[in-house]
């Protein structure tokens, strides 16, 4: 499972001109599912992202996490996360989890998340065609994957 994690002021996410989610100060997460993905990817990222010390204290360093802050989160499930483009110049998509199988994992990851964390959470529709707008705090932009546990 691999995530983009962007610190914003703002984001929305809209399918055919409608907005389907969107949130004030806090984290919109691009993730990207692999066909091996397990609870435990999910657990692991999950605690990731709500423990995740990119939010500014009072001294302005960057010490606080979503739940410190009271912030929200916004996920986007984003299947190009799982590019390969090591051979020529167009991307092969191998490693990312058959769309029914993806599925299943995204809405076990939201689910599990609203067990974890308290605040608003928004989402993107799965499989759609979205337009996803933000506007990136700092920038912040942290890149995590499950299966590189650094």
């Amino acid at each position: 499972m691999r995530a983009v994690i962007q610190r914003v002021s703002q984001a929305e996410v809209q399918v055919n001109n409608t907005t389907c989610g969107s949130i004030n100060n806090g984290l919109l997460v691009l993730l990207g599912i692999e066909e091996t993905d397990t609870l435990e990817d999910i657990q692991w990222l999950i605690a990731k992202i709500i423990n995740l010390r990119v939010f500014d204290d009072h001294a302005g360093l960057m010490n606080l996490s979503i739940k410190d802050i009271d912030g929200q989160l916004l996920i986007v499930s984003q299947f190009t996360l799982l590019a390969s483009t090591k051979k020529g110049n167009r991307p092969s998509y191998m490693r990312a989890a058959k769309p029914e199988t993806a599925l299943e994992i995204y809405q076990k990851f939201n689910e599990a998340l609203s067990a974890q964390f308290m605040g608003k959470i928004a989402n993107g529709v799965f499989g759609a065609d979205m337009k996803v707008s933000l506007i990136n705090d700092g920038p912040v932009t942290i890149m995590i994957d499950s299966k590189q546990k650094e």
